[in-house]
Formats: C-alpha cells, structure tokens, sequence
C-alpha cells in the first residue's frame, strides 16, 4: 500500500530555503571577509597569488574539517585556490580523514616524483 502524498506548501517551502541561504551565506561571508583580512591573498597550497576578479576563486578551509570552528585569530583555517580545497576534500573522504589530518600526508615524500628530491644526496664535486 502506497502512503498518501503530502502536499507541500510552497510559499513555506520557499521560506525555509530562502532563510537558510541567508543563514549559509552570512557564516560563510563572515570568516571569509575576516580570513581574507588576516592573510595574503595566496593559495596556502599551490601558492598562486589571486586580485580583482580571480579573488572569488580563493576559499577559505577549515583544517579540521569543522564549520562550526571559527576562532577570531583564524588559527583554524587557511586560504586555498578552488583546485587545491576540493583536492584536499578529495583527499580526505578517500583516505577516511575526519580530523584534519590530509595535510600530514602530503609531505615530500607522500607526493610522487620530486624534481628536486635527488639534489639534497648529492655531493658537492666543486668542493672535493
């Protein structure tokens, strides 16, 4: 037996949706304005410096994954390109990270091919 169908009030409907828009963007714009106040306007990751109109691509995350978190001193969040926020998502549901912790795995040694990785072993010859 299938159940009734509810009708749904649309103009309530509507309410509750425009209200929580408002209530998302009014956190979101508050630690942003504060978080792009605090520090320079660059990827914490990638390190590509953004202005003007590419300001927007800057967002801000949350290093324990938590929203709610919002310290005054922004000791809880850092600025990352659009890129390199959703990679670092990306990387936590994968991995099963809750706990902030994605950013310990990408050490030198975690990401793959380092171009650099080789010149730390080697000797000096200009010295011998």
């Amino acid at each position: 037996m299938r159940p009734k169908k509810v009708k749904i009030d649309k103009e309530r409907q509507a309410q509750i949706i425009a209200k929580a828009r408002r209530g998302q963007k009014d956190r979101d714009s508050g630690y942003r304005e504060k978080a792009l106040k605090l520090f320079p306007n660059v990827c914490g990751r990638c390190g590509r410096e953004f202005a003007g109109e590419t300001l927007r691509e800057l967002t801000v995350h949350h290093k324990d994954h938590n929203h709610q978190n919002n310290p005054p001193d922004g000791s809880n969040w850092e600025l990352l390109c659009v890129y390199c926020h959703d990679d670092e998502h990306q990387d936590a549901s994968e991995a099963g990270y809750s706990d902030g912790s994605t950013r310990e795995r990408h050490s030198e040694s975690s990401l793959g091919f380092n171009p650099f990785g080789a010149l730390k072993n080697m000797d000096n010859k200009d010295d011998a």
